[in-house]
């Protein structure tokens, strides 16, 4: 805004300098029956609503315009410096206001310039209506265009907030049911356990119930951990860090403690972006939560091998197959592969289910 205003008041002093350099040269001369010091003063007037139509649009233009009408009759530069100010005051006017209002500043604004440019004598009444009415035009139109690109951009501002709300209340979406539907699979499965054989084995009841503890802990710290993102203001308490690869052997120990034995090889990797170790994180866990609830295995095999930029994931199992049913679980590994453009499928094998994909993400992170 400030160096706006420092642009406008240059543009005053260089028209007013322009046109009083004129007048004071003898090139052009106020008319006989205008005394001086008048003709001087509505010049140096005429420039003002270049400068106040940053603060007041409006006023600014009604008070060019009736600078106009009263330099029609003087013309020459007092009535060229008059023109270009209505004209800057208009385009301001437009873009603050919009089209409709506008329209009816720039009809009410050819309507004066025409009526005074033909009913008060002045040097030359066509050159009054056609450079003034061309000022107002001008004015119009580059206010109507910067005008529509402000809403345009505006109007993008608000889709891009909204498409960011939802994708992140997308990815919060995901990570809760790939926290909750895991660990509860597990819960579920060992509390079954736990209850049929609390009277006859009471060891393997207690190792059940240690297991729902131990995973009831790391679910409660995983959800809050999320819903400390979804805090606003100070005060949110340090977050652990996001699951990435490093997290897979514990993941795989703790579906194997549900029933099924979880063979884990990785191969190719140390480590991978943020990013991309949180989304194979995220695939291997709803795949070993699927393994749990639906497969009734009584092994799961998990490979995940990396080179040449990517990385890529195969959840192998014995269990019962047939063809999988579609829900968030499918639905979330999908979009956490799409977001990579990789490769995704999840399909009956020879002997159980297997679950495949593929996630290029750029420099590969292979082992040294």
């Amino acid at each position: 805004m400030r160096i706006r205003v420092v642009l406008d008041v240059l543009a005053v002093l260089v028209l007013t300098v322009a046109a009083g350099g004129n007048l004071a040269a003898g090139a052009w001369s106020l008319p006989p029956w205008l005394p001086g010091w008048l003709g001087w003063t509505i010049l140096v007037l005429s420039a003002g609503p270049i400068v106040l139509r940053r603060w007041w649009p409006r006023p600014a233009y009604i008070l060019s315009l009736v600078l106009t009408a009263a330099a029609v009759p003087i013309g020459g530069p007092v009535l060229a410096v008059a023109v270009v100010s209505a004209g800057c005051a208009l385009y301001t006017f437009v873009v603050s206001r919009g089209s409709r209002a506008s329209r009816v500043g720039l009809a009410a604004g050819l309507l004066a310039v025409g009526l005074v440019g033909v009913s008060v004598p002045n040097p030359s009444t066509a050159t009054t209506v056609n450079f003034g009415a061309s000022a107002l035009i001008v004015g119009f139109a580059l206010g109507i265009a910067v005008h529509g690109r402000r809403e345009y951009a505006a109007i993008e501002r608000e889709n891009h907030a909204r498409e960011a709300v939802s994708a992140e209340r997308l990815r919060i979406a995901r990570e809760m049911h790939d926290v909750v539907a895991h660990s509860m699979s597990l819960i579920a499965v060992k509390a079954a356990v736990g209850n049929h054989v609390a009277l006859e084995q009471p060891d393997q009841a207690r190792d059940a119930l240690r297991v729902i503890e131990d995973t009831s802990r790391e679910t409660l710290a995983e959800l809050r951990r999320m819903l400390g993102v979804l805090r606003d203001g100070t005060g949110v308490p340090a977050l652990a860090p996001a699951p990435s690869l490093a997290d897979l052997r514990a993941l795989a120990e703790r579906a194997q403690q549900a029933g099924p034995a979880v063979d884990l090889v990785v191969d190719g990797l140390t480590e991978l972006p943020s990013g991309v170790g949180q989304s194979v994180y995220r695939i291997v866990q709803e795949a070993l939560t699927n393994v749990v609830k639906h497969a009734a295995a009584t092994t799961c095999r998990i490979h995940v091998t990396g080179g040449d930029g990517e990385v890529t994931i195969e959840v192998l199992d014995d269990g019962r197959g047939g063809e999988a049913v579609p829900g968030h679980g499918l639905i979330g590994m999908r979009e956490r592969v799409a977001v990579y453009e990789g490769e995704f499928s999840a399909a009956p094998a020879e002997a159980g289910f297997r679950v495949f994909a593929r996630l290029p993400y750029g420099e590969p992170a292979a082992a040294r």
